[in-house]
């Protein structure tokens, strides 16, 4: 889904020291129990940028969720996004590094004509083509400066949702992302979204929400989920295992 890195956490008490301030320390390193905690299924809720451009770029986009698969070994993890836009399910796979030291996740940038494009990790945007009616196509990448895209990820006393903060440092591209491992939010998880939006200055109408029943992907995801187990059976059992 990007889909934009370094990660920042709340509490937690089992995974991190509880943060008493409702703004958060973007320096919080990545530990063996947070890499598990953010494993597994997530739906994509909400974004809040200042930047009219991003925020055009999100709201394109109906419904978003992703898979993140984690590698410890070596320190990536697998992205595969399913998101819904112009009524239309696009599917996108890509890879993240983990930078556990200083919280971070990273992207390399694309160089393409222009320059160099990043699609923004965890958030529905990505280099490429949508069609759409009569021919017409819209075209979704991000002109970024550097060659990898960073974003810090913040994990709240609630376990069901986390956040990505984008460019913390520049007021004017700064923005957040909110993940929820069930599509609808709880009013207390909303609050708690509002107030890191507000906390980095950011305003409440800077948010964008989409809306799951608008999802598209579900027969694709549930095609590949068909596959993966299809793969996995005829693997068979690990050696040694029964």
């Amino acid at each position: 889904m990007a889909l934009p890195w370094a990660l920042a956490f709340l509490s937690l008490l089992p995974l991190l020291n509880a943060q008493s301030s409702s703004c958060v320390n973007f320096t919080v390193p990545i530990t063996n129990a947070v890499v598990d905690q953010i494993s597994g299924k997530w739906f994509y809720i909400a974004s809040a940028y200042r930047n009219p451009v991003y925020k055009l770029f999100s709201s394109a986009f109906q419904s978003s969720f992703l898979y993140l698969d984690t590698n410890r070994t070596d320190d990536t993890v697998l992205i595969r996004q399913y998101s819904t836009i112009l009524d239309q399910c696009v599917y996108l796979s890509y890879h993240l590094k983990m930078q556990k030291e200083y919280g971070t996740l990273s992207r390399p940038c694309k160089l393409s004509g222009g320059g160099l494009l990043c699609g923004m990790v965890f958030s529905p945007l990505e280099e490429g083509t949508i069609g759409r009616p009569h021919g017409l196509t819209q075209k979704l990448s991000l002109p970024v400066m550097g060659t990898e895209l960073f974003g810090y990820l913040i994990l709240t006393q609630d376990p069901g949702i986390f956040i990505l903060a984008f460019s913390p440092e520049d007021k004017q591209n700064m923005g957040l992302t909110l993940y929820a491992d069930k599509p609808v939010l709880t009013l207390e998880q909303k609050r708690e979204f509002q107030e890191q939006v507000i906390c980095m200055g950011l305003e409440e109408s800077d948010i964008v929400y989409v809306d799951e029943k608008q999802d598209q992907c579900g027969p694709l995801e549930k095609e590949h989920n068909e596959e993966m187990k299809k793969e996995k059976d005829a693997k068979g059992p690990k050696e040694g295992g029964k």
